[in-house]
């Protein structure tokens, strides 16, 4: 018999990430490796476990993560999304929980893009007086 899955799709800045929940014992692999030894940071891995923490569902899912693009920020930001969005497959009854958390809206803001006659998006050239 196949297993159950359930896919959800994560984004944020640059980064993607396609999640996916299978019911086991709390493993959370990102790109083959263990997400302790993925992010560095503490507040990386917090990040990307907030959706299960909310919804009490921390070790009933295996958490397998494909992301891709961006820095480390921006993708722990992304599976976070996925994740909570493969958690509304699961059981939509834990939509109120996770929009009052705020985890299913994909954050929206982006890199501004360059302008020509600028140095960057908003940096001018230096200006001399004389």
């Amino acid at each position: 018999m196949a297993q159950v899955q359930y896919y959800g799709t994560g984004r944020r800045k640059s980064s993607v990430a396609r999640v996916r929940l299978v019911p086991g014992d709390g493993r959370f692999i990102v790109n083959g490796r263990d997400l302790e030894e993925f992010f560095g940071l503490e507040t990386l891995k917090v990040i990307a476990k907030q959706p299960l923490v909310e919804t009490e569902t921390e070790g009933k899912y295996d958490v397998l993560v494909n992301v891709d693009g961006g820095g480390y920020t921006g993708q722990a930001g992304a599976i976070r999304h996925g994740v909570a969005r493969a958690l509304l497959e699961v059981d939509p009854e834990l939509r109120s929980t996770l929009k009052r958390a705020g985890f299913l809206t994909r954050d929206a803001r982006m890199k501004e893009r360059k302008k020509y006659g600028l140095k960057g998006a908003r940096r001018a050239p230096q200006f001399s007086k004389r």
